[in-house]
């Protein structure tokens, strides 16, 4: 086979190959919406009985509660690709408050609890889907890891520090998210096919919807739904 031969096959090759790659980027689905969360949520505020205990603390030492946030998910029959592993993520105590205060993760994440205040912190949970006690300890100790191996919501708590709270939710999709501040959501490279589309804003408030995607469509959905 001669230079010009080699050349014009890799040139047919690589004009095959970038000619499949958009097609099956065409492919993806995309959904985006919002979420209305109800005029009583809202992380619970610091009580009467705890400020009294941050009294001695400098101004701005506690911080605010954290505006309302749901996670999106998409359930479904979705395959795990090889190697696919979850990733570490963290879950901070700063301003003895949960940082993020919701945090979605795939089921066999690992999540490390860092203290970035001055004094002692604690994370416990009783929750069916993962119970444990971390003991109290300092930022300037290395920060425990847990493993949450199973899916299921989680809620976080302080021993210290009793309006401190927290949630985990564990899911088993790869397709997931967190609202923002304005409680809207977007999923991107989504398969086509039916699935179902929900919205977790707390134990006591779960909204779903069944879904149809359309390859390379993006799809509108808002919560709660109509």
């Amino acid at each position: 086979m001669t230079r010009h031969m080699k050349a014009a096959l890799s040139a047919g090759w690589a004009c095959a190959w970038l000619c499949v790659v958009p097609a099956l980027l065409a492919g993806d689905c995309v959904i985006e919406g919002s979420v209305k969360f109800p005029s009583k949520m809202g992380a619970p505020a610091v009580s009467a009985a705890a400020a009294g205990r941050y009294k001695s603390l400098p101004p701005g030492a506690v911080g605010a509660a954290p505006p309302a946030a749901a996670v999106i998910s998409l359930e479904g029959d979705f395959p795990v690709a090889a190697g696919d592993q979850a990733p570490t993520v963290q879950v901070g105590q700063k301003q003895f408050q949960f940082v993020p205060a919701l945090l979605a993760v795939r089921k066999g994440t690992r999540v490390e609890f860092p203290n970035h205040d001055d004094e002692y912190h604690n994370v416990l949970s009783y929750s069916r889907a993962k119970e444990f006690d971390l003991g109290r300890y300092l930022k300037s100790e290395k920060p425990p890891v847990v493993m949450f191996d199973k899916a299921g919501v989680v809620e976080l708590n302080c021993e210290i520090h009793e309006h401190m709270r927290g949630y985990v939710v564990v899911l088993d999709t790869p397709h997931f998210t967190t609202t923002d501040a304005e409680g809207r959501f977007r999923l991107a490279g989504l398969p086509p096919g039916k699935y179902t589309l929900k919205a977790w804003l707390n134990p006591k408030t779960i909204w779903q919807q069944p879904v149809e995607l359309a390859a390379g469509a993006v799809l509108r959905v808002n919560f709660p739904p109509p």
